[in-house]
Protein backbone atom coordinates (compact mmCIF):
# COMPACT_ATOMS: atom_id res chain seq x y z
CA UNK A 1 0.00 0.00 0.00
CA UNK A 2 1.38 3.34 -1.54
CA UNK A 3 1.82 6.16 1.87
CA UNK A 4 -0.73 8.28 -0.19
CA UNK A 5 -3.34 5.57 1.06
CA UNK A 6 -2.06 5.03 4.41
CA UNK A 7 -2.67 8.98 5.23
CA UNK A 8 -6.00 8.46 3.72
CA UNK A 9 -6.87 5.74 5.71
CA UNK A 10 -4.97 7.08 9.19
CA UNK A 11 -7.30 10.30 7.98
CA UNK A 12 -10.08 8.24 8.45
CA UNK A 13 -9.85 6.25 11.28
CA UNK A 14 -9.16 9.68 13.21
CA UNK A 15 -12.05 11.04 11.71
CA UNK A 16 -13.88 7.87 12.94
CA UNK A 17 -12.09 7.49 16.51
CA UNK A 18 -12.72 11.30 16.85
CA UNK A 19 -16.50 10.71 15.96
CA UNK A 20 -17.21 7.81 18.58
CA UNK A 21 -15.47 9.99 21.39
CA UNK A 22 -17.78 13.25 20.66
CA UNK A 23 -20.74 10.17 20.55
CA UNK A 24 -19.52 9.32 23.80
CA UNK A 25 -19.41 12.84 25.49
CA UNK A 26 -23.00 13.88 24.45
CA UNK A 27 -24.22 10.66 25.96
CA UNK A 28 -22.36 11.16 29.26
CA UNK A 29 -20.05 8.61 29.12
CA UNK A 30 -17.02 10.81 29.11
CA UNK A 31 -16.28 13.72 31.32
CA UNK A 32 -15.36 17.30 29.22
CA UNK A 33 -13.82 20.15 30.03
CA UNK A 34 -14.63 24.26 29.27
CA UNK A 35 -12.93 26.37 27.67
CA UNK A 36 -9.85 28.34 29.09
CA UNK A 37 -11.53 31.64 29.28
CA UNK A 38 -14.69 30.33 30.75
CA UNK A 39 -12.59 28.23 33.54
CA UNK A 40 -10.87 31.96 34.55
CA UNK A 41 -13.94 33.56 35.11
CA UNK A 42 -15.10 30.77 37.23
CA UNK A 43 -11.71 30.47 39.28
CA UNK A 44 -11.62 34.42 39.78
CA UNK A 45 -15.53 34.31 41.06
CA UNK A 46 -15.08 30.96 43.54
CA UNK A 47 -12.28 33.83 45.05
CA UNK A 48 -14.80 36.53 45.80
CA UNK A 49 -15.30 37.21 49.44
CA UNK A 50 -18.73 37.31 49.22
CA UNK A 51 -19.32 34.20 46.82
CA UNK A 52 -17.15 33.07 50.00
CA UNK A 53 -19.54 34.46 52.32
CA UNK A 54 -22.46 32.64 50.78
CA UNK A 55 -20.80 29.41 50.88
CA UNK A 56 -20.42 29.64 54.33
CA UNK A 57 -23.78 30.70 55.10
CA UNK A 58 -24.78 27.85 53.33
CA UNK A 59 -22.52 25.06 55.37
CA UNK A 60 -23.94 27.08 58.26
CA UNK A 61 -27.98 26.59 57.38
CA UNK A 62 -27.44 22.73 57.00
CA UNK A 63 -29.66 21.77 59.59
CA UNK A 64 -32.12 24.07 58.57
CA UNK A 65 -32.04 23.14 54.94
CA UNK A 66 -32.76 19.65 56.10
CA UNK A 67 -35.74 21.12 58.30
CA UNK A 68 -37.48 22.76 55.13
CA UNK A 69 -36.71 19.19 53.46
CA UNK A 70 -38.76 17.62 55.69
CA UNK A 71 -41.33 20.05 55.87
CA UNK A 72 -41.86 20.00 52.09
CA UNK A 73 -41.76 15.99 52.41
CA UNK A 74 -44.17 15.70 54.58
CA UNK A 75 -46.42 17.48 52.70
CA UNK A 76 -48.06 15.55 49.83
CA UNK A 77 -48.41 16.50 46.29
CA UNK A 78 -49.77 14.07 43.96
CA UNK A 79 -49.87 15.05 40.35
CA UNK A 80 -52.15 18.14 39.72
CA UNK A 81 -52.82 18.21 43.91
CA UNK A 82 -49.51 20.75 44.41
CA UNK A 83 -51.34 23.58 45.82
CA UNK A 84 -50.90 23.00 49.60
CA UNK A 85 -47.54 22.30 49.30
CA UNK A 86 -47.02 25.57 46.59
CA UNK A 87 -48.38 28.09 49.55
CA UNK A 88 -45.90 26.18 52.21
CA UNK A 89 -43.28 26.54 50.07
CA UNK A 90 -44.38 30.68 48.69
CA UNK A 91 -44.72 31.33 52.28
CA UNK A 92 -41.20 29.94 53.16
CA UNK A 93 -39.67 32.64 50.60
CA UNK A 94 -41.63 35.14 52.36
CA UNK A 95 -40.60 34.54 56.04
CA UNK A 96 -36.93 34.08 53.87
CA UNK A 97 -37.34 38.04 53.40
CA UNK A 98 -38.54 37.74 49.85
CA UNK A 99 -41.22 39.95 48.99
CA UNK A 100 -42.17 39.40 45.57
CA UNK A 101 -43.72 35.90 45.60
CA UNK A 102 -46.84 34.72 44.18
CA UNK A 103 -48.55 31.55 42.79
CA UNK A 104 -49.45 31.43 38.97
CA UNK A 105 -52.64 30.61 37.19
CA UNK A 106 -51.13 26.88 37.14
CA UNK A 107 -50.25 26.36 40.51
CA UNK A 108 -46.23 27.71 39.56
CA UNK A 109 -44.36 29.23 43.11
CA UNK A 110 -42.14 32.25 41.14
CA UNK A 111 -39.96 34.22 43.61
CA UNK A 112 -38.56 37.13 42.56
CA UNK A 113 -35.21 38.16 43.49
CA UNK A 114 -35.04 41.75 41.87
CA UNK A 115 -31.08 42.67 39.81
CA UNK A 116 -29.89 45.74 39.50
CA UNK A 117 -29.81 46.03 35.76
CA UNK A 118 -33.11 44.06 35.42
CA UNK A 119 -34.31 43.50 31.79
CA UNK A 120 -32.98 39.63 31.54
CA UNK A 121 -34.57 36.81 33.59
CA UNK A 122 -32.48 33.60 35.01
CA UNK A 123 -34.34 31.01 36.15
CA UNK A 124 -33.57 28.42 39.37
CA UNK A 125 -36.41 25.66 39.38
CA UNK A 126 -37.01 22.48 41.07
CA UNK A 127 -40.29 20.82 40.71
CA UNK A 128 -43.47 20.56 43.60
CA UNK A 129 -44.74 17.82 42.06
CA UNK A 130 -44.23 14.15 43.30
CA UNK A 131 -45.54 10.95 41.28
CA UNK A 132 -47.33 9.36 44.51
CA UNK A 133 -51.80 9.20 44.53
CA UNK A 134 -53.18 11.20 47.19
CA UNK A 135 -53.11 8.97 50.54
CA UNK A 136 -49.80 7.95 50.14
CA UNK A 137 -47.97 8.15 53.55
CA UNK A 138 -45.06 10.91 53.11
CA UNK A 139 -44.22 10.89 56.94
CA UNK A 140 -40.18 11.07 57.03
CA UNK A 141 -38.35 8.49 58.83
CA UNK A 142 -34.87 9.29 59.96
CA UNK A 143 -32.50 5.91 60.03
CA UNK A 144 -28.96 7.37 60.96
CA UNK A 145 -27.93 10.35 59.01
CA UNK A 146 -30.30 9.10 55.56
CA UNK A 147 -34.13 10.73 55.14
CA UNK A 148 -36.39 8.00 54.01
CA UNK A 149 -39.61 8.79 52.06
CA UNK A 150 -41.66 8.88 48.96
CA UNK A 151 -40.86 11.68 46.88
CA UNK A 152 -37.70 13.42 49.76
CA UNK A 153 -35.40 13.44 47.16
CA UNK A 154 -37.36 13.47 43.86
CA UNK A 155 -38.10 16.73 43.59
CA UNK A 156 -38.09 18.30 47.53
CA UNK A 157 -34.54 18.23 47.91
CA UNK A 158 -34.16 20.84 44.70
CA UNK A 159 -36.76 22.85 46.56
CA UNK A 160 -34.78 23.09 49.32
CA UNK A 161 -31.74 23.85 47.78
CA UNK A 162 -33.67 27.00 46.24
CA UNK A 163 -34.45 28.47 49.27
CA UNK A 164 -31.08 27.54 50.78
CA UNK A 165 -29.63 29.66 47.97
CA UNK A 166 -31.92 32.35 48.03
CA UNK A 167 -31.11 32.83 51.83
CA UNK A 168 -27.25 32.92 51.38
CA UNK A 169 -27.50 35.49 48.85
CA UNK A 170 -29.40 37.83 50.92
CA UNK A 171 -27.12 36.98 54.16
CA UNK A 172 -24.17 37.59 51.87
CA UNK A 173 -25.11 40.67 49.60
CA UNK A 174 -24.76 38.88 46.44
CA UNK A 175 -26.11 40.83 43.67
CA UNK A 176 -26.91 40.28 40.24
CA UNK A 177 -27.58 42.56 37.15
CA UNK A 178 -30.82 40.49 35.50
CA UNK A 179 -33.40 39.16 37.92
CA UNK A 180 -33.21 35.94 39.37
CA UNK A 181 -36.50 33.88 39.31
CA UNK A 182 -36.46 30.74 41.84
CA UNK A 183 -39.50 28.61 40.59
CA UNK A 184 -41.35 25.53 42.18
CA UNK A 185 -42.88 24.20 39.34
CA UNK A 186 -45.68 21.90 39.17
CA UNK A 187 -46.59 19.18 36.44
CA UNK A 188 -42.88 17.53 35.81
CA UNK A 189 -44.04 14.42 36.83
CA UNK A 190 -46.04 11.60 34.11
CA UNK A 191 -48.92 12.64 33.00
CA UNK A 192 -48.38 16.30 34.29
CA UNK A 193 -46.77 16.83 31.09
CA UNK A 194 -44.51 19.52 32.05
CA UNK A 195 -47.58 21.90 32.29
CA UNK A 196 -45.46 24.12 34.75
CA UNK A 197 -43.19 25.06 33.12
CA UNK A 198 -44.80 25.00 29.15
CA UNK A 199 -46.97 27.61 31.01
CA UNK A 200 -43.95 29.76 31.83
CA UNK A 201 -42.98 29.66 28.07
CA UNK A 202 -46.41 30.05 26.65
CA UNK A 203 -46.48 32.36 23.82
CA UNK A 204 -46.97 36.05 25.35
CA UNK A 205 -45.49 35.43 28.80
CA UNK A 206 -42.12 37.38 30.55
CA UNK A 207 -39.47 35.94 28.43
CA UNK A 208 -36.96 34.07 30.33
CA UNK A 209 -33.22 34.23 29.21
CA UNK A 210 -32.11 31.28 30.75
CA UNK A 211 -33.19 28.44 33.07
CA UNK A 212 -31.36 25.94 35.40
CA UNK A 213 -33.30 22.71 36.93
CA UNK A 214 -32.36 21.33 39.56
CA UNK A 215 -33.71 17.38 39.52
CA UNK A 216 -32.37 14.00 40.15
CA UNK A 217 -28.49 12.95 40.32
CA UNK A 218 -25.03 13.65 41.84
CA UNK A 219 -23.10 16.28 41.84
CA UNK A 220 -21.69 16.48 38.10
CA UNK A 221 -24.90 16.22 36.07
CA UNK A 222 -25.37 18.71 33.00
CA UNK A 223 -28.31 17.56 31.11
CA UNK A 224 -28.14 19.83 28.06
CA UNK A 225 -30.46 17.28 25.43
CA UNK A 226 -33.75 17.03 26.09
CA UNK A 227 -35.22 13.32 25.45
CA UNK A 228 -38.62 13.54 23.24
CA UNK A 229 -41.49 11.72 24.20
CA UNK A 230 -45.24 11.25 23.03
CA UNK A 231 -47.86 9.46 25.17
CA UNK A 232 -51.48 8.34 24.02
CA UNK A 233 -54.36 6.73 26.08
CA UNK A 234 -55.94 4.41 23.19
CA UNK A 235 -59.83 3.99 24.14
CA UNK A 236 -61.71 0.97 22.73
CA UNK A 237 -65.75 1.21 23.58
CA UNK A 238 -68.18 -0.92 22.73
CA UNK A 239 -71.81 -2.04 23.73
CA UNK A 240 -71.23 -4.04 27.15
CA UNK A 241 -73.32 -7.16 28.04
CA UNK A 242 -73.57 -10.05 30.33
CA UNK A 243 -71.08 -12.88 29.35
CA UNK A 244 -73.07 -15.59 28.45
CA UNK A 245 -76.44 -13.87 27.51
CA UNK A 246 -74.54 -11.40 24.93
CA UNK A 247 -71.81 -13.92 24.43
CA UNK A 248 -70.50 -13.12 20.74
CA UNK A 249 -70.96 -9.55 21.35
CA UNK A 250 -68.07 -7.22 20.18
CA UNK A 251 -65.62 -7.12 23.24
CA UNK A 252 -62.86 -3.88 24.11
CA UNK A 253 -60.37 -6.00 25.47
CA UNK A 254 -59.79 -8.49 22.73
CA UNK A 255 -59.59 -5.41 20.46
CA UNK A 256 -57.16 -4.16 22.65
CA UNK A 257 -55.60 -7.34 22.65
CA UNK A 258 -55.47 -7.02 18.88
CA UNK A 259 -54.24 -3.38 19.04
CA UNK A 260 -51.23 -4.56 21.74
CA UNK A 261 -49.79 -7.66 19.54
CA UNK A 262 -49.67 -5.19 16.41
CA UNK A 263 -48.67 -2.04 18.02
CA UNK A 264 -45.67 -4.31 19.65
CA UNK A 265 -44.62 -5.96 16.16
CA UNK A 266 -44.50 -2.85 14.00
CA UNK A 267 -42.40 -1.00 16.90
CA UNK A 268 -39.94 -4.07 17.83
CA UNK A 269 -39.34 -3.82 14.24
CA UNK A 270 -38.69 -0.25 13.97
CA UNK A 271 -36.67 0.19 17.02
CA UNK A 272 -34.34 -2.50 16.73
CA UNK A 273 -32.24 -0.66 14.20
CA UNK A 274 -31.44 3.64 13.85
CA UNK A 275 -31.02 6.23 16.67
CA UNK A 276 -32.79 4.82 19.90
CA UNK A 277 -36.02 4.89 20.12
CA UNK A 278 -38.47 2.92 22.71
CA UNK A 279 -41.85 2.11 23.44
CA UNK A 280 -43.61 1.07 26.44
CA UNK A 281 -47.30 0.42 27.56
CA UNK A 282 -47.29 1.44 31.33
CA UNK A 283 -50.94 1.08 31.87
CA UNK A 284 -54.46 -1.00 31.00
CA UNK A 285 -57.78 -0.89 32.32
CA UNK A 286 -61.60 -1.19 31.81
CA UNK A 287 -64.16 -4.12 32.71
CA UNK A 288 -66.44 -4.01 35.61
CA UNK A 289 -66.54 -8.12 36.53
CA UNK A 290 -65.16 -11.18 35.51
CA UNK A 291 -68.78 -12.18 33.92
CA UNK A 292 -69.31 -9.29 32.08
CA UNK A 293 -68.01 -7.79 28.49
CA UNK A 294 -66.33 -4.26 29.54
CA UNK A 295 -68.05 -1.41 27.45
CA UNK A 296 -64.79 0.36 27.57
CA UNK A 297 -60.87 -0.73 27.58
CA UNK A 298 -57.78 1.35 27.20
CA UNK A 299 -54.44 1.64 27.58
CA UNK A 300 -51.77 4.67 28.00
CA UNK A 301 -48.26 4.05 25.63
CA UNK A 302 -45.11 6.37 26.07
CA UNK A 303 -43.00 6.48 23.30
CA UNK A 304 -39.09 8.20 23.32
CA UNK A 305 -36.57 8.68 21.27
CA UNK A 306 -33.46 11.05 20.98
CA UNK A 307 -34.20 11.96 17.37
CA UNK A 308 -37.08 14.25 16.75
CA UNK A 309 -38.06 12.80 13.17
CA UNK A 310 -37.65 9.25 14.71
CA UNK A 311 -40.40 9.94 17.29
CA UNK A 312 -42.73 10.99 14.44
CA UNK A 313 -42.20 7.76 13.03
CA UNK A 314 -42.74 5.86 15.88
CA UNK A 315 -45.89 7.41 16.82
CA UNK A 316 -47.48 6.92 12.85
CA UNK A 317 -46.50 3.52 13.42
CA UNK A 318 -48.51 3.61 17.12
CA UNK A 319 -51.58 5.02 15.13
CA UNK A 320 -51.59 3.11 12.02
CA UNK A 321 -51.12 -0.15 14.39
CA UNK A 322 -54.39 0.67 16.57
CA UNK A 323 -56.35 1.38 13.01
CA UNK A 324 -55.15 -2.11 11.83
CA UNK A 325 -56.01 -3.65 14.78
CA UNK A 326 -58.81 -2.30 15.03
CA UNK A 327 -60.13 -3.08 11.61
CA UNK A 328 -58.96 -7.11 11.86
CA UNK A 329 -60.77 -7.20 15.15
CA UNK A 330 -64.05 -5.73 13.25
CA UNK A 331 -63.55 -8.39 10.80
CA UNK A 332 -63.45 -11.22 12.43
CA UNK A 333 -67.44 -11.87 12.50
CA UNK A 334 -68.26 -10.28 16.12
CA UNK A 335 -72.04 -8.67 16.59
CA UNK A 336 -71.77 -5.07 16.37
CA UNK A 337 -68.32 -3.20 16.27
CA UNK A 338 -66.07 -1.56 18.49
CA UNK A 339 -64.85 2.17 17.96
CA UNK A 340 -61.81 3.29 18.97
CA UNK A 341 -60.36 7.15 20.07
CA UNK A 342 -56.57 8.07 20.31
CA UNK A 343 -56.22 10.61 23.40
CA UNK A 344 -52.93 12.25 23.57
CA UNK A 345 -51.85 12.84 27.18
CA UNK A 346 -48.29 13.51 26.66
CA UNK A 347 -45.95 15.39 24.25
CA UNK A 348 -42.42 16.19 25.47
CA UNK A 349 -40.31 18.02 22.83
CA UNK A 350 -36.13 17.00 22.23
CA UNK A 351 -33.54 19.33 21.47
CA UNK A 352 -30.28 19.77 22.34
CA UNK A 353 -27.97 22.90 23.63
CA UNK A 354 -24.57 22.59 21.76
CA UNK A 355 -21.24 22.12 23.81
CA UNK A 356 -20.11 26.25 22.96
CA UNK A 357 -23.68 27.36 24.94
CA UNK A 358 -22.16 29.75 27.58
CA UNK A 359 -24.00 28.19 30.16
CA UNK A 360 -23.30 24.43 29.46
CA UNK A 361 -19.24 25.82 29.26
CA UNK A 362 -19.92 27.33 32.95
CA UNK A 363 -21.73 23.95 34.53
CA UNK A 364 -18.82 21.83 33.00
CA UNK A 365 -16.28 24.34 34.43
CA UNK A 366 -17.57 24.98 37.66
CA UNK A 367 -18.28 21.68 38.34
CA UNK A 368 -14.17 20.75 37.27
CA UNK A 369 -13.55 23.37 39.92
CA UNK A 370 -15.59 21.82 42.24
CA UNK A 371 -13.73 18.87 41.72
CA UNK A 372 -16.04 16.91 40.46
CA UNK A 373 -16.61 15.29 36.47
CA UNK A 374 -18.68 16.80 34.76
CA UNK A 375 -20.73 14.82 32.20
CA UNK A 376 -23.72 16.12 29.67
CA UNK A 377 -26.89 13.80 29.56
CA UNK A 378 -29.75 13.59 27.71
CA UNK A 379 -33.19 13.48 29.91
CA UNK A 380 -36.84 13.95 30.25
CA UNK A 381 -36.81 17.35 32.64
CA UNK A 382 -38.33 20.73 32.59
CA UNK A 383 -35.49 21.91 30.64
CA UNK A 384 -37.04 20.03 27.60
CA UNK A 385 -39.25 22.83 26.91
CA UNK A 386 -36.52 25.97 26.81
CA UNK A 387 -33.61 23.82 25.17
CA UNK A 388 -36.42 22.73 22.65
CA UNK A 389 -36.72 26.48 21.46
CA UNK A 390 -32.85 26.68 21.45
CA UNK A 391 -33.09 29.27 24.94
CA UNK A 392 -30.18 28.26 27.27
CA UNK A 393 -31.07 25.68 29.74
CA UNK A 394 -29.51 22.43 31.82
CA UNK A 395 -30.96 20.42 34.84
CA UNK A 396 -28.68 19.63 36.99
CA UNK A 397 -28.11 17.14 40.08
CA UNK A 398 -29.16 17.84 43.59
CA UNK A 399 -26.13 16.39 45.09
CA UNK A 400 -26.30 13.81 48.41
CA UNK A 401 -26.68 9.94 47.60
CA UNK A 402 -29.66 8.93 46.72
CA UNK A 403 -32.10 6.05 46.01
CA UNK A 404 -35.37 4.16 45.17
CA UNK A 405 -37.21 7.37 43.41
CA UNK A 406 -40.62 7.11 42.69
CA UNK A 407 -40.67 4.46 44.62
CA UNK A 408 -42.12 4.11 49.19
CA UNK A 409 -38.76 3.42 50.22
CA UNK A 410 -37.03 6.87 48.48
CA UNK A 411 -34.04 7.53 50.73
CA UNK A 412 -31.53 10.52 50.43
CA UNK A 413 -28.02 10.88 52.79
CA UNK A 414 -26.69 14.49 52.83
CA UNK A 415 -23.39 13.40 51.61
CA UNK A 416 -21.56 17.05 50.66
CA UNK A 417 -24.73 18.08 49.81
CA UNK A 418 -23.96 21.59 50.93
CA UNK A 419 -21.75 21.21 47.40
CA UNK A 420 -24.73 20.93 45.07
CA UNK A 421 -26.36 23.79 46.65
CA UNK A 422 -23.06 25.89 45.97
CA UNK A 423 -22.66 24.51 42.71
CA UNK A 424 -25.95 26.11 41.73
CA UNK A 425 -25.83 28.88 43.65
CA UNK A 426 -22.28 29.67 41.62
CA UNK A 427 -24.12 29.24 38.52
CA UNK A 428 -27.30 31.27 38.85
CA UNK A 429 -24.63 34.15 40.14
CA UNK A 430 -22.21 33.66 36.82
CA UNK A 431 -25.62 33.51 34.10
CA UNK A 432 -27.55 36.48 35.80
CA UNK A 433 -24.44 38.61 36.29
CA UNK A 434 -22.36 38.92 38.89
CA UNK A 435 -22.22 42.60 40.35
CA UNK A 436 -19.50 42.93 42.52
Amino acid sequence: MNKGHLLKNNTFLGLLIFGLLLSNVLSGQESVVANKKIDKAVGKLLKDKKIKNAFEIIDAIENETERDLITLTEIPAPPYMEAERAEAFKKMFMEAGLDEVSIDEVGNVIAIRKGTVGGKVIVLDAHLDTVFPEGTDVKVVKKGDTLVAPGVGDDTRGLAMLLAIFKAMKKADVSTEADVWFVGSVGEEGLGDLRGVKHLFREGAQKIDSWISIDGGTVGRVNNAGLGSVRYKALFKGKGGHSWGAFGLANPHHALGFAIKEFTENAKTFTDEGAKTSFNIGRIGGGTSVNSIPFESWMEVDMRSVDSDRLKEVEAIFKESMETALKAYNNTGIDDEISLELIKIGDRPSGELSLDTPLVQRAISATNLFGYKPSLTRGSTNSNIPISMGIPAITIGRGGIGGGAHSLHEWWLNENGAEAIKLAMLLTVIEAGYVK
